[in-house]
């Protein structure tokens, strides 16, 4: 009786597809949310397509963001479902404090300030590992993006 019920379960298996991990796209869509004198908020997208029959799930862990070339803040996330046999997007979002934005110029706080107020642009880049989890084995996806964008304060 017990081999009656294992045996569909097998050909279950067997028929889904696992090819290969989900290919990794890009990082794309950077963009300031929101600024305040208190806290910048960024937000990306991370794009992947799974051609799989079988989904999984996504975490980032310590993916640094550095604005103009100096490390702000690190972000993390919570684990995502990856769907079946389809292309989907990961946001990634943090706060960073602004003092930390205006202060990382090598000419100090008054120089941040004012590079950021003449340009009203900043360097953000995103650096560190997307893992990829599915049926006990992950896989690693290294991010390593960079964007110039526009900031309002």
């Amino acid at each position: 009786m017990k081999k009656l019920i294992i045996i569909p379960i097998l050909l279950l298996l067997i028929s889904c597809s696992v090819r290969e991990k989900p290919l990794f796209v890009k990082v794309d869509n950077m963009k300031v949310v929101s600024s305040t004198l208190e806290n910048i908020v960024l937000t990306a997208d991370a794009y992947f397509i799974n051609q799989n029959d079988i989904g999984g799930s996504m975490e980032s862990k310590n993916i640094d963001v550095i604005i103009n070339n100096v490390k702000v803040a690190q972000m993390s996330s919570e684990m995502f479902e990856v769907p079946a046999g389809e292309e989907f997007t990961i946001p990634l979002k943090v706060v960073v404090p602004t003092k930390k934005v205006l202060g990382s110029n090598e000419n100090g706080v008054l120089g941040g300030i004012l590079n950021s107020i003449i340009n009203k642009k900043i360097n953000v880049q995103y650096k560190g590992i997307i893992t990829y989890h599915k049926l006990g084995f992950s896989y690693d996806y290294e991010v390593d993006t960079t964007q110039e964008i526009k900031i309002k304060i």
